[in-house]
C-alpha cells in the first residue's frame, strides 16, 4: 500500500484573520478613506484577541497601504493608487493651483450644508479635532497640527451628509496635507487662522450657513 507524507496546510494566525477582516470591512466602504479606525482597545474587544495581535494587524495594513499610523492622533484609512477609479486618479495628479481651486470650491459648499445638516456628534468631533489643532500649534508641532487640520475638515465635510462631498474632499484632503508638509515649517501660520476655525465650528453649532460660508471664505483666502 502506497504511503504519502501529508500535505502540510498553513495555518491562519489571530493577526492574519484580523488583517482579512479590517481589509474585507475597507475595501468593502464600511470604513471610508480619511476616516479614523477604532482604538486598539476597541479592537481587541471585537475581535476577541491579545494588543499584539492587534497591532501586528495594524503593521501589516499598514505596509500594504491600507491604513495610515499619526502618533498621537489614530489610525486613519488611507488612499491606494490602484484601488481609485480613473476620475479619482486624475485628482490625485492634480497640483497647487488646481487642487487649491478645486478645494476653495468644496469647502465653501460643505459648510454651508454641514451648518445644516450637523448633528451633535459632528460638533463634538470638530471640537476634539479642533482642540488638537490648537495644541499642537501652541507647541510648534506643524506635523500634528497639520493631521488635526485635515481631520477638522474632513468632519466638516462628513457633518454635510453629503457622501459625494464629502468622498471628493477626502480626496482632496490627501492632495492638501502633502503641500502643508512642504509650505508650513512652522505652525505661526496655523496658528493665526485658530479663531477663524473656531468661528466656522460656531457657526456650524449655530446652524447659520451664511456665517459657516464666510468663515469657510476667510480660511481659504477667498476673502480677507
Amino acid at each position: 500500500m502506497m504511503t504519502t507524507e501529508p500535505i502540510p496546510i498553513k495555518r491562519e494566525s489571530l493577526a492574519e484573520a484580523v488583517v482579512n477582516k479590517l481589509q474585507q470591512q475597507i475595501t468593502s466602504g464600511q470604513y471610508k478613506i480619511g476616516e479614523k479606525l477604532p482604538s486598539e482597545p476597541e479592537f481587541m474587544q471585537q475581535f476577541g484577541v491579545g494588543r499584539s495581535t492587534i497591532r501586528e494587524a495594524i503593521r501589516i495594513l499598514a505596509n500594504k497601504g491600507l491604513i495610515r499610523v499619526q502618533q498621537g492622533l489614530g489610525t486613519f484609512v488611507e488612499l491606494r493608487q490602484n484601488n481609485v477609479d480613473p476620475f479619482q486618479q486624475s485628482l490625485q495628479r492634480a497640483e497647487g493651483a488646481e487642487v487649491n481651486e478645486v478645494r476653495q470650491l468644496l469647502e465653501l459648499k460643505i459648510a454651508e450644508k454641514a451648518a445644516l445638516n450637523r448633528t451633535q456628534e459632528d460638533i463634538e468631533l470638530m471640537a476634539i479635532c479642533l482642540q488638537k489643532r490648537h495644541e499642537a500649534a501652541l507647541q510648534n508641532l506643524p506635523e500634528v497640527c497639520i493631521e488635526a487640520d485635515i481631520q477638522f475638515h474632513i468632519r466638516l465635510a462628513i457633518a454635510s451628509k453629503n457622501e459625494v462631498l464629502s468622498d471628493l474632499y477626502k480626496i482632496i484632503a490627501e492632495k492638501m496635507k502633502k503641500s502643508f508638509m512642504e509650505v508650513f515649517i512652522t505652525t505661526e501660520v496655523l496658528l493665526s487662522k485658530q479663531a477663524m476655525h473656531t468661528s466656522l465650528l460656531q457657526s456650524v453649532a449655530d446652524r447659520d450657513p451664511k456665517k459657516a460660508w464666510y468663515w469657510a471664505a476667510k480660511i481659504t483666502g477667498q476673502i480677507q
